[in-house]
């Protein structure tokens, strides 16, 4: 007697994968081509879906557009949550914040290219948007109990506050990967090269806790 084969199975729906897949298409769209340049049209091809279903999970072309920012700092705000900076003194907490915030751009330019779209904009967008706010309130109280943690050590200057702290971060961080053709191009740096990458990212580390030094509280 012949084994009868179990019929195969069927291919189930995935929502929460077809909105992955659709995140993933639309961030690379929306860097690439700007809020304004960027096709739903496009971003539905690339997906293998149509741009109904696009506009059935996310609500249109601007929702799409929250929806990828939200992602995009999702990730690094993650990423920080996942450090370890609570079994460490606050000096090597914040060199590992650092580090982590200066390799994630390094990794992620689509991130880079979207904070700049959305400057060009005025931030309007982010604007409009309470749960972005408040997501990223994370990595200013991370950054407020470095730093008091860093004062109560005795290590720490106790006149600049988080988000002080976190401009002079992201600045350095940020500014190497959006500005590194034009700096490469004016000054035949490569800010990408291997020796000038892992420079940098000793500088960053070591100007900034430089710059908290206790002894330079005034």
């Amino acid at each position: 007697m012949l084994e009868r084969m179990p019929p195969p199975s069927k291919r189930t729906n995935d929502p929460e994968r077809t909105k992955r897949d659709i995140l993933e298409v639309a961030m690379a769209e929306f860097a690439s081509e700007g809020y304004s340049g960027a096709r739903v049209d496009a971003i539905a091809a690339r997906t293998r879906t149509s741009k109904r279903m696009i506009y059935y999970y996310f609500g249109g072309k601007e929702q799409l557009y929250l929806a990828v920012l939200e992602e995009a700092y999702r990730s690094i705000r993650a990423l920080e949550d996942q450090l370890d900076i609570e079994s460490c003194d606050a000096r090597e907490g914040l060199r590992r914040l650092i580090e982590a915030t200066f390799d994630h751009d390094e990794r992620n330019p689509n991130f880079i290219r979207l904070v700049s779209i959305e400057n060009i904009h005025h931030g309007k967008h982010l604007k409009q948007n309470l749960q972005l706010r408040q997501l990223n309130a994370s990595v200013i109280a991370t950054l407020d109990g470095i730093l008091a943690r860093g004062h109560a050590e005795g290590v720490f200057r106790n006149d600049v506050d988080a988000i002080d702290l976190h401009l002079a971060i992201s600045s350095y961080c940020f500014f190497r990967v959006a500005n590194r053709h034009t700096f490469g191009a004016l000054f035949d740096r490569d800010l990408s090269e291997p020796k000038v990458l892992v420079k940098s990212r000793t500088q960053i580390v070591e100007m900034i806790l430089a710059w908290l030094g206790a002894s330079q509280a005034q």
